[in-house]
Parts: C-alpha cells; structure tokens; sequence
C-alpha cells in the first residue's frame, strides 16, 4: 500500500474532483517522488512509495486544470499542502476540499 493517498472533492458541485493531476514532492529541494491524477471517486489511491523516510513533503494538487475542464474559473491554479511524515511505518491520507475560491485539507485515516 502506497504510504501516501488523497482525495479531492469539489464541494461547490458536491461531488469528487475527476481528473485532478496531483504530485507528491519533498519538500526539501522539490525532487518529484510519484504523479498520480484522481479517478471516478475523486481519489489517489496509490501516490508514491509504500514508505516515507521521516521528513517534509508535499502534495501539489493542479486545480487550475481541473476547473477550466469544468468551465469555472478559479483564484487559485494549484494547491500545495504541506506535511511532516514522523513515523515511517504510518499511512498518511490527505484530503482537499475545493472550490473556486477556497480550499482546506486536513488529516485523514
């Protein structure tokens, strides 16, 4: 299991972000680790290796693309959430709720 999942939902249309290009990045230096893009349900399952040395990292979430494909504009053209991984042997599931004008994430299980 990738020690890393997200899923998106776009909370004005109520429903899963379909299609929301996502990369997961050390935070320190920025080298990609793995790209994925969410699926019918608005998910990542499967984002990286099956573990993370303890560290900074983060998700970039290219939302600009997915609101132009839903003939939207938006204020923001990508979210980055950043995390601290303590516990190498931990799963880190990371959701984002989105809209044109806002977003907000926290710690999932």
């Amino acid at each position: 299991m990738s020690a890393v999942t997200t899923h998106v939902i776009d909370s004005s249309a109520g429903k899963p972000a379909v299609g929301v290009a996502v990369v997961l990045e050390s935070h320190v230096g920025g080298e990609q680790l793995a790209t994925g893009e969410t699926d019918a349900d608005g998910r990542v399952p499967s984002l990286g290796p099956d573990r993370l040395d303890p560290g900074d990292y983060q998700l970039r979430f290219s939302i600009g693309r997915y609101f132009a494909g839903q003939k939207q504009e938006t204020f923001y053209p990508q979210v980055v959430v950043a995390f601290t991984v303590s516990d190498p042997d931990q799963h880190y599931h990371v959701p984002l709720l989105l809209s044109p004008y806002s977003y907000s994430t926290y710690r999932g299980s």
